[in-house]
């Protein structure tokens, strides 16, 4: 432990904090080759069973009710995990340009007005044009990666 950051105290566990974990824990399991494998397996097993139910709308009911019980779950797991994951990009880019001689407007820009992402975009367009000519980036990038040879 570093002895110049105190202890973070432990504080109970919210329904939040079990759902987050619950979140992450199912998004890297079902997110796995395996869970991808055994899906296919499941779909494999369900069309071979066809034939045993003469492919009677029941059959077919127990694929499409178990598919999209599945999703619609499937798509609160994602979106909590990726919403935790944007979250913390945001915060280690904000910590960079907080760190760096980047300008600070540029920290939480998540939270900017459409008007101000645009003028954004447009003044990088004008820096770009500025330093490249239109037609020229792939050229420039070109002989910069290119061993011994200079922009």
């Amino acid at each position: 432990m570093n002895p110049n950051v105190p202890p973070v105290p432990k504080r109970p566990a919210t329904a939040a904090d079990r759902f987050r974990a619950f979140a992450a824990r199912a998004s890297e399991k079902l997110g796995s080759p395996w869970a991808f494998f055994a899906a296919v397996a499941l779909i494999i097993l369900w069309l071979v069973t066809g034939p045993l139910f003469n492919f009677s709308n029941a059959w077919q009911l127990v694929i499409n009710t178990g598919t999209t019980v599945v999703t619609f779950l499937m798509v609160f797991l994602i979106q909590s995990t990726q919403n935790r994951d944007a979250r913390a990009i945001h915060l280690k880019l904000d910590e960079l340009i907080r760190s760096s001689k980047a300008r600070n407007i540029f920290a939480d820009l998540e939270n900017a007005t459409e008007e101000e992402l645009i003028a954004f975009q447009q003044e990088f367009r004008k820096l770009r044009e500025r330093g490249v000519q239109s037609g020229d980036a792939a050229e420039t990038a070109r002989r910069l990666t290119q061993p011994g040879t200079r922009a």
